[in-house]
């Protein structure tokens, strides 16, 4: 009886990882893999079994959606179609070899710009497909609707968009959620709470290849589809004590709003029943280590979404073009958002002029974003309707504060600085402001 009851605990979790709980962090794939990994003889076979079944399921679901071929070639004739928007590249490639294809869609595509980027990618997990098929409509869509239609006209000449379809190409081929490793890659990023996850010899490559892409660019914020459950997920992804609890970022209110406007714009995500307004924050979810979002967020500056955007982890392809329809506002608008909201600016020098790699911090947020090293430019996302004090400072200059009220919409803020062996008289009324000033301070 005792026997029984272990193998139908080990059925009862496998079910469980197809359902919306194991979406982001799959809590239940601990205990599988303990089964799967540690032991041997009649329990690790009836495993097998199941996992052999559910492959066979898989593989029959699979019918109708993109091969990792036909994406290949998909991306490749994007690139061909939409040449006057966009360009393709490649920041790395699989445990097995297959190129992890972007595709970057701006109105100069490959031209640094003093612009905000975002980055959207799917497929983290092998076995959560439908994101893989919604970003590729979505560039389509961008690509057919520029100069036609206000939003993708806005996206395309104020954004440098970049697509990753698919993180785990080799999971995918699998049909199981780790990748040719069998490794989790939303486990695999070095985590703030447990050093022990921070070995860099013992990363997977995609997981490389995602952390390389994030130093090369600076992403302001980014959002990764997910699948096995309906709500938009933001930071902390865990906490420190390892307890299931509400565990604040620094920026919580501009992750709420961010994550809100994803709900908000869905047919049906801020409906739901399980998380209120269709947004939770993930350690009050559940808490996972080593997840990619808090890493994000932490090392590079960039604010992002885990988004879960089905149910069901693979449905049936028949229900795609509904599923691109549940989102397709949500993605634009979330897209949207890293220029239509938030403090914009550039800071420079009061003594040459030229374009500083200066930071901004915001009076009671315990975070700092760095300006760009070639245009000094600056993209700080938060919440609006309020009021912030803004401050730009670097070593060896004067810092400057300006109070703004962050409406419904974003503001541009210049920041001049002056050295701080300059007299600093005649920039008084200069002071953060968007002004030309003579060197006497008069307008």
């Amino acid at each position: 009886m005792a026997n029984f009851t272990i193998v139908s605990m080990v059925l009862f979790f496998l079910s469980l990882g197809f359902k919306d709980v194991s979406a982001r962090g799959d809590e239940q794939s601990l205990t599988i893999r303990g089964f799967a990994d540690g032991e041997t003889g009649f329990w690790s076979r009836n495993l097998l079994l199941s996992e052999d079944n559910r492959f066979r399921e898989l593989e029959e679901l699979a019918r109708g959606y993109m091969t990792n071929a036909e994406l290949e070639k998909s991306v490749k004739e994007y690139a061909q179609k939409c040449r006057n928007i966009s360009r393709i590249y490649s920041i790395g490639t699989s445990v097995k070899g297959f190129p992890l294809w972007v595709i970057e869609i701006s109105d100069k595509p490959g031209e640094e710009e003093a612009e905000p980027a975002f980055k959207l990618l799917a497929n983290m997990h092998g076995d959560e497909p439908v994101g893989r098929e919604l970003l590729l409509l979505l560039a389509n869509w961008l690509c057919e609707n520029y100069l036609k239609d206000h939003l993708a006209t806005y996206i395309v000449r104020n954004i440098h968009l970049h697509i990753l379809p698919t993180m785990n190409p080799d999971g995918f081929s699998l049909r199981r959620r780790g990748n040719a490793n069998n490794v989790d890659l939303n486990r695999d990023f070095p985590d703030q709470f447990f050093t022990e996850n921070n070995d860099d010899n013992l990363r997977q490559p995609e997981t490389k290849a995602i952390m390389k892409w994030m130093m090369e660019r600076k992403f302001i914020a980014s959002a990764s589809l997910h699948g096995g459950a309906l709500v938009a997920n933001y930071p902390w992804d865990g906490s420190e004590d390892t307890r299931k609890q509400y565990y604040a970022s620094p920026d919580d209110k501009t992750f709420r709003y961010l994550a809100s406007l994803y709900s908000q714009s869905h047919r049906n995500m801020s409906l739901s029943k399980e998380f209120q307004g269709g947004i939770t924050n993930g350690a009050s979810w559940y808490p996972i280590y080593g997840g990619m979002q808090d890493w994000n967020y932490i090392h590079r500056g960039c604010f992002e979404l885990t988004l879960e955007v089905g149910d069901n982890k693979w449905p049936k392809a028949e229900e795609l073009p509904a599923l691109w329809k549940d989102n397709k506002m949500s993605l634009l608008n979330l897209v949207a958002s890293v220029a239509k909201s938030g403090v914009h600016g550039r800071i420079l020098s009061s003594k040459t002029g030229l374009p500083l790699p200066a930071s901004i911090k915001i009076k009671d947020i315990n975070y700092t974003v760095k300006a760009g090293q070639r245009f000094g430019d600056y993209h700080r996302l938060l919440a609006p309707s309020q009021s912030y004090d803004v401050t730009a400072f670097m070593p060896g200059y004067e810092s400057k504060t300006t109070r703004i009220l962050l409406e419904n919409g974003a503001m541009n803020l210049d920041f001049v600085l002056i050295p701080e062996e300059e007299p600093k008289d005649h920039m008084d009324l200069c002071n953060g402001c968007q002004c030309n000033c003579d060197n006497k301070g008069n307008w």
